[in-house]
């Protein structure tokens, strides 16, 4: 393993660490790539609201990814996420490549955000198991962003009441 930028932390629970964020990070960049997805193909009533909203989002996104990796380097690991490590690590559902109506990709978005959403807050219990309160808590911040989109895509499905 490279060089850790931290002290106080064991090294079997820095590993332990550097592979939980690794598989966050497939999560979270899956799930970034499904939103661009999305933003590039919906068309329907309300397209422009929908197409602007998914470009933050997956700016958003992307901000989280870039935390998650700097934290698996900071602990002494190395951030894994290529599109074959993505590919082969990620545990969301495909995202449907043939799908255009903004309603279907509102659900499909949102599906998609829920499952990484629990996924990340698995992740802050293992964090707090290991005792790790650094990482537990960066856990905690990408979980609540994750929450927060799927409420914004969510609200825009003609199911939201």
């Amino acid at each position: 393993m490279p060089e850790a930028f931290i002290s106080g932390e064991d090294a079997q629970t820095r590993h332990k660490m550097v592979d939980l964020l690794n598989a966050s990070l497939s999560e979270t960049i899956a799930l970034t790539l499904a939103v661009k997805q999305a933003h590039w193909n919906l068309k329907g009533q309300g397209f422009i609201g929908v197409h602007e909203l998914l470009d933050d989002v997956a700016e958003r996104l992307r901000e989280s990814t870039d935390t998650i990796a700097e934290r698996a380097v900071i602990l002494g690991g190395l951030a894994k996420g290529t599109a074959e490590v993505v590919a082969e690590g990620a545990k969301m559902e495909a995202y449907p490549t043939e799908i255009t109506a903004i309603e279907e990709h509102v659900e499909a978005l949102k599906d998609r955000f829920l499952s990484v959403g629990e996924v990340v807050r698995k992740a802050i219990e293992a964090a707090d198991e290991a005792g790790d309160d650094d990482t537990a808590d960066l856990f905690t911040e990408v979980s609540r962003q994750i929450d927060k989109d799927a409420w914004f895509i969510g609200a825009n499905s003609p199911k939201s009441k």
